[in-house]
């Protein structure tokens, strides 16, 4: 049961030689979500091997062009390539005006429907839900309404012992009440307790999506013990006044986001154009929270499943 995340761009505002502008692709099960769709979204999804008819639900945080500017052009792509599912774009109400006066002028004749969902950018709640997974948002704090997002898979059932369907001659119609969590009673009226029959369920595994945001406390208790967090990091700490100025986060804002709410791993990214290398950023980054790592184009990261 997979739950990766592959960084599809990590440059802020510009792109460069070596970053593109910010997307990042969550696979859940192999089902794959795009978080923002920065110019050149559609070419890294092909250099990191990820099907376009997969992507079903796109998830932008604000409207600001690095981060929208890569969905013209994806959505010519799809129409092109006779997509016929539904594709959802979850975003600030605005967008709807922007795409449909594109498609007007240049998709008259689209083959598949773009369904709106509308979201409130100062509100945590739920707006994505379906057998595996909830998506919120996490209000932030930019010069445009903006906020992030939190991925988290529902509750898993708990799994089978080896060998106990054949062991106790379980009914295939049993298997699913059993992982739910039932007991299981034999043909000869015995009882056979569950903690017999199964494994605790795995850990529900969690991912949140925070940019392009200030310092901000608030979100804590919305990404608090997430296994992974991307946060930004545009500058580095001696430019933190400049960083409040712009509503960017630093380097050591980030770690300090994480440590304050006792994630597993951080990654930042973001970064300003003005850092060949972002070394720095990471090293004041990892003072403050250790596991933490600089986001790279085409750099995938796993969470493993564990009881």
């Amino acid at each position: 049961m997979t739950f990766e995340l592959t960084i599809l761009g990590s440059s802020a505002a510009v792109p460069t030689s070596k970053r593109n502008l910010t997307a990042h692709v969550l696979n859940v099960h192999e089902r794959f979500f795009l978080i923002d769709c920065g110019e050149g979204a559609q070419l890294q999804l092909r250099k990191n091997n990820i099907r376009f008819g997969k992507i079903d639900h796109i998830f932008i945080s604000h409207m600001h062009g690095d981060h929208i500017f890569g969905l013209f052009g994806l959505i010519s792509t799809f129409n092109l390539l006779n997509r016929k599912n539904d594709l959802h774009i979850y975003a600030y109400h605005e967008i709807e005006k922007i795409l449909e006066s594109h498609i007007a002028y240049f998709e008259r004749n689209m083959l598949y429907k773009i369904v709106y969902h509308n979201i409130n950018p100062k509100k945590n709640e739920l707006i994505f839900e379906n057998d595996k997974l909830t998506v919120h948002t996490i209000p932030l704090k930019h010069k445009v309404p903006t906020c992030g997002f939190l991925f988290r898979e529902k509750e898993h059932l708990r799994n089978l012992r080896k060998n106990v369907v054949e062991t106790y001659q379980i009914p295939i119609k049993q298997i699913q009440l059993i992982k739910e969590g039932n007991d299981f009673i034999n043909d000869d009226g015995e009882l056979i307790p569950n903690e017999k029959l199964t494994l605790p369920p795995y850990k529900i595994r969690s991912y949140a999506y925070c940019t392009d945001t200030a310092y901000s406390e608030k979100i804590v208790p919305i990404i608090e013990n997430v296994d992974l967090l991307f946060h930004e990091a545009t500058l580095a700490k001696n430019l933190q006044k400049q960083a409040k100025e712009t509503t960017h986060s630093t380097s050591t804002d980030a770690a300090t986001i994480a440590k304050k709410a006792n994630v597993k791993k951080l990654i930042i990214g973001h970064f300003s154009a003005r850092y060949k290398d972002v070394s720095l950023l990471l090293q004041q980054a990892q003072e403050i929270f250790p596991n933490t790592f600089a986001a790279e184009d085409g750099e995938k990261y796993s969470i493993e499943l564990s009881r």
